[in-house]
């Protein structure tokens, strides 16, 4: 047996797990702009720039190498010598799969011989040893050498190593959340953070414009379709926040309710009123109303506003989204109109 406190564990491919605590924070916290600037760097960028994806460091660059680069995407610690056997076996793999990764996973070595202290820390008691470390805490690892696909599944594992980190991602996702739970303040907050770093960013853009919507300030959300470029106002982002605002405009020049439905009472054809109806039903949330006297329309008279009745129930469909339990129940009825 060796003297050498590192020396290779008993049988290469015998693997030992080694977990460590997860970072400090509540899971359960939610994000924050002030959270998301933090994360980004001067004029948009992620903190750090790419730099190589395999590359040996020393006990005076591991915060920098290791956990601050941990912090963008998984990097995977190999503490190896040059006596050890298995470490040569498992070096090369390593370096194969990290690479095959296309820069979702980094690979750092670390020669145990020159800086033993970072091995001594986390416990290492034989080599080859790998840790994988996510957002700057030791999250996984493992001991001896492994087959090529234990290593990829391994790395496939990770938490964050599906996909590069990427805060502006995270930030419009967070931002969708809190607009969907009911919180468009917040998520205006996110948005406006993401367009400080990505003026150009059409779906920051698009969401502030939705959360103004959401909060009945249609006038803002018009302003900000006006002071964007028409390459961002063309971008799919933006359809559904120009059809409620057109919508908007539209519903802004009704009459009143009561009138209409007399109307419509006293002549069931006059579909103007029944339109116009249709809208008033739209604005007030009551979706399956205003399908409702679309429909009617189209059954009665197709020709109507040169088959405006059936092109503002697909508008609606637009604003409604394809799973709503309307547009399911609409679009159903319609077809059975257009075809039967």
């Amino acid at each position: 047996m060796s003297d050498n406190p590192y020396a290779p564990a008993q049988g290469g491919y015998g693997q030992q797990t080694t977990r460590a605590a997860s970072a400090a924070g509540s899971p359960n916290a939610g994000p924050s702009a002030t959270g998301f600037s933090g994360a980004m760097g001067a004029g948009g960028a992620t903190n750090g720039a790419p730099g190589p994806l395999i590359k040996d460091t020393t006990t005076a660059n591991f915060a920098e190498d290791v956990v601050r680069e941990s912090r963008n995407q998984p990097v995977l610690v190999d503490f190896w010598a040059p006596w050890c056997g298995p470490c040569k076996q498992l070096t090369p793999i390593l370096e194969r799969v990290v690479n095959a990764a296309g820069g979702k996973v980094k690979l750092v070595k670390m020669n145990i011989d020159e800086h033993p202290s970072i091995a001594g820390q986390l416990g290492v008691q034989s080599i080859p040893a790998v840790f994988a470390f996510v957002g700057g805490q030791p999250v996984d690892g493992f001991m001896g050498a492994l087959p090529e696909s234990e290593v990829k599944a391994f790395i496939d594992r990770l938490p964050g190593g599906a996909e590069p980190h990427d805060p502006i991602a995270d930030a419009l996702a967070q931002a969708e959340e809190r607009l969907a739970a009911g919180d468009p303040a917040g998520a205006v907050q996110i948005y406006g953070a993401v367009l400080q770093h990505d003026p150009a960013n059409a779906k920051a853009a698009a969401g502030l414009a939705e959360c103004l919507i959401a909060q009945g300030d249609m006038e803002a959300a018009k302003s900000v379709t006006e002071k964007v470029g028409p390459e961002m106002l063309a971008d799919p982002a933006f359809a559904t926040v120009l059809t409620k605002l057109k919508l908007s405009e539209e519903i802004a020049g009704l009459g009143d309710p009561v009138a209409l439905a007399a109307r419509l009472e006293g002549d069931p054809d006059d579909h103007q009123a029944r339109y116009d109806l249709a809208l008033i039903a739209q604005a007030r949330g009551e979706r399956s109303e205003a399908a409702g006297h679309l429909l009617e329309i189209i059954r009665r008279d197709r020709t109507f506003d040169e088959d405006g009745a059936r092109r503002k129930l697909l508008e609606f469909f637009e604003v409604w989204g394809p799973m709503d339990p309307a547009t399911k129940d609409a679009r159903r009825r319609l077809s059975s109109l257009l075809f039967s």
